[in-house]
């Protein structure tokens, strides 16, 4: 019977050996020697040590434990980058905005290359507009008409005192000659360039006197002079003109010089 008992008695001191820091034990039992003790119903079965242990643990908060939760790692499913699509259509303009803030001023440029030489005491505007206040007759075979009435007469290129255009800029120019006939008599002029008859300004003889006029263009080289000449012929010639109404007018001007 002792035999028996041996065993039980070692199992009960090595479950309060096994016990945690901070539990208590359950107080023992007294039991009599020499007398038989009912360890376990027949329908039970004994718990080990190591169960009782697990049970014990997991019970506890202090000694659960940790959740496991997966992770994924994305990328390892992230497939590969595809091709760039095709441009798609432009949206509707949008409105107008305001205007901006004006904007600081740049740095000042480089100085430019030096031009070309240009001519000396070149004036590229010509033109003059002179007039004469008194009639004239032909008195010879030639008879330079001269001016007495200065309109415009830009750089004084035409000369007052010899009735003559100068020619300093050459080029191509614009001329014209406006005269007053006279009663029963011929107008006969010539608008000369140099020595020559370039254009002619020619009335016969009538019982009214007109207002006659020429124009014409001139290609001229610097030194050519142009001017207004009276041709006298078998009639008397003459033009009409009074102190207070000019009636005889000499107008020229540049129109494209032949440098630029």
């Amino acid at each position: 019977m002792m035999l028996a008992i041996l065993p039980i008695l070692f199992l009960i001191s090595s479950l309060q050996a096994s016990l945690l820091p901070g539990e208590k034990a359950t107080p023992k039992k007294e039991t009599r020697r020499g007398s038989c003790i009912r360890c376990c119903d027949s329908s039970e079965q004994p718990v080990s040590i190591t169960s009782s242990r697990y049970i014990r643990m997991t019970s506890d908060s202090a000694y659960s434990l940790p959740k496991v939760r997966p992770t994924i790692d994305i990328t390892i499913l992230k497939g590969e980058k595809g091709e760039t699509g095709s441009t798609g259509l432009s949206g509707p303009e949008g409105k107008e905005g305001q205007p901006g803030l004006q904007g600081s001023n740049g740095r000042k440029g480089q100085k430019g290359q030096l031009g070309l030489p240009g001519n000396s005491c070149k004036q590229y505007y010509v033109a003059f507009s002179v007039g004469r206040r008194k009639p004239l007759h032909s008195s010879d075979y030639y008879q330079h008409v001269t001016f007495d009435m200065e309109f415009v007469n830009l750089y004084k290129h035409f000369n007052m005192f010899t009735g003559k255009f100068f020619c300093y800029v050459a080029g191509i120019y614009f001329f014209s000659l406006n005269v007053h006939t006279w009663n029963y008599k011929e107008t006969y002029l010539h608008i000369m360039r140099n020595n020559t008859e370039a254009a002619i300004l020619y009335a016969q003889p009538s019982e009214r006197s007109i207002m006659q006029s020429q124009s014409l263009m001139l290609d001229l080289l610097e030194g050519d002079e142009v001017w207004v000449r009276m041709f006298k012929r078998e009639r008397e010639n003459a033009i009409y003109s009074e102190e207070s109404d000019i009636y005889i007018i000499f107008n020229g001007h540049l129109i494209k010089p032949a440098i630029e």
